[in-house]
């Protein structure tokens, strides 16, 4: 599989500029973008252990993968995601031809909304739960966050074990060169979302925002790789890490500045790819 990028809070898929094929960018996350993080997802469920024993809420789940890969560990998973079209897909993904009304007797489940809508989901609570879109990236994209583990924080168990994901430092994350882009062409809407380096505290100032006990972390190599750079820009657009570029000018002059911008990452063969690291926090449930 081949790694990807983040982001969904600021720009939410929900608020999109207008003229954006909300189905076609959710189907790009799915199969273009998502699957970039697989190494961050593979290596938080082979340090926890995810297995039988394991009830997880997923958080901004998209459309589903790292529920997926939890799942065919044996654990019993539940997704809660605010954009219905990554929802769909996730669907899919994880209940393709299960009817609605068994739906919600199973092992997995799939919550449209925020973490409040989850309750009632965790009888038993939950052990585990993830937060896996990365955070510090753009300036202010932590914001929310505290909100939606306050409300899924007394869905989970005593000790809990809590993940949240973040962005690693510029000079590891080829990708923030091309995040750039975003900022310099919003630049009426900067305070919206205006890239920044990541900071080494991030995930753990949340954490303690949230009144978590930092338990770990560690870094994943998660480069981006792309067939060609059609499917790089393509990908990158479905984060929405460049929907106020896009409100600002216009999707044509996005797509000619980020090409431009994917070229020093261009191989011989036509492939796009980029280095990148990020990082995990586990804290625990008091």
């Amino acid at each position: 599989m081949t790694p990807t990028l983040v982001r969904e809070h600021l720009s939410h898929v929900g608020s999109a500029p207008p003229r954006v094929n909300l189905c076609a960018r959710a189907r790009d996350w799915s199969e273009i973008q998502e699957r970039m993080l697989v190494p961050l997802y593979e290596t938080v469920h082979e340090r926890l252990e995810v297995g039988p024993a394991t009830r997880l809420l997923g958080l901004r789940c998209g459309s589903g993968l790292a529920l997926l890969m939890a799942a065919s560990r044996g654990a019993a998973v539940t997704g809660v995601e605010s954009c219905p079209q990554r929802l769909a897909l996730a669907r899919e993904r994880l209940l393709p031809d299960v009817p609605r009304a068994a739906r919600a007797r199973g092992a997995t489940k799939l919550v449209e909304g925020t973490s409040a809508d989850a309750v009632g989901t965790a009888t038993p609570a939950y052990t585990l739960v993830t937060v896996f879109e990365p955070i510090g990236c753009l300036a202010g994209d932590s914001e929310g966050l505290g909100e939606l583990l306050a409300a899924a924080l007394p869905l989970a168990a005593h000790g809990a074990a809590v993940v949240l994901a973040g962005w690693g430092p510029p000079e590891r994350c080829a990708t923030s060169s091309v995040v750039r882009v975003a900022t310099k062409l919003a630049d009426p809407l900067r305070s919206a979302g205006s890239w920044r380096p990541a900071r080494r505290d991030d995930l753990e100032e949340v954490a303690q925002r949230a009144g978590l006990k930092p338990d770990g972390s560690g870094r994943v190599a998660c480069p981006f790789g792309y067939a060609d750079l059609d499917s790089a820009v393509r990908g990158l657009l479905s984060t929405c890490l460049f929907d106020a570029a896009i409100a600002a000018t216009d999707r044509k002059q996005v797509d000619k500045e980020l090409t431009e911008a994917l070229h020093p990452y261009r191989r011989q063969d036509g492939t796009v790819w980029m280095p990148n690291v990020f990082r995990y926090l586990i804290a625990r449930v008091p």
